[in-house]
């Protein structure tokens, strides 16, 4: 049997809204888990002028600066894919990170099955916020990641910026990784 190498990437994006057939994919930022100076950033054209004002405060992403300097969907969606397989090189299967992962997968498996027609990462994520669940036998609501910070002690934090963010989260899942260990 020829097992191929996982290799973990961490991902977050910054969204218009909750849900990805209404909403638009806003920014990406990931980073490969066991090498975070292999990194990935991009900002997108908003795809609809719809945006829950909530989400664009959070974020402090302007739709109309996205719209001037965003790349195009597809392209963004291809530039990342591209980043992916060279992450990943020959042997590898990328893995899918992601603090509230069903989230931010959501968003990237829609956009590479609508401007792609695959996603490089398959069905499924894996969450950092049930793997700390699991590791730390704590309950659901311990599993914020204030509380993760508290716990693991990262010397990164998040602040709604993609690739800051999905810095942020390699960061604790390698700490979740060593407790486990």
């Amino acid at each position: 049997m020829n097992a191929r190498r996982e290799v973990f990437i961490s991902v977050d994006v910054e969204t218009a809204g909750p849900v990805p057939s209404d909403y638009a994919l806003l920014t990406i930022g990931a980073c490969a888990v066991d090498d975070p100076t292999q990194t990935f950033a991009c900002a997108l054209k908003p795809t609809t002028r719809r945006a829950d004002p909530a989400a664009l405060k959070v974020s402090g992403l302007s739709l109309d600066e996205l719209e001037a300097h965003g790349l195009p969907p597809h392209e963004g969606m291809r530039a990342f894919g591209e980043w992916i397989a060279r992450v990943s090189g020959g042997g590898g299967d990328p893995v899918f990170v992601g603090l509230n992962a069903a989230f931010d997968w959501s968003f990237i498996n829609y956009y590479f099955h609508h401007y792609l027609g695959e996603n490089p990462f398959g069905f499924a994520a894996l969450d950092i916020k049930s793997l700390y669940m699991g590791a730390m036998k704590t309950d659901w609501r311990e599993t914020r990641s204030s509380r993760m910070a508290e716990a693991l002690h990262p010397a990164l934090k998040g602040d709604h910026d993609a690739l800051h963010d999905a810095l942020y989260q390699a960061e604790l899942f390698r700490a979740i990784r060593e407790r486990m260990n």
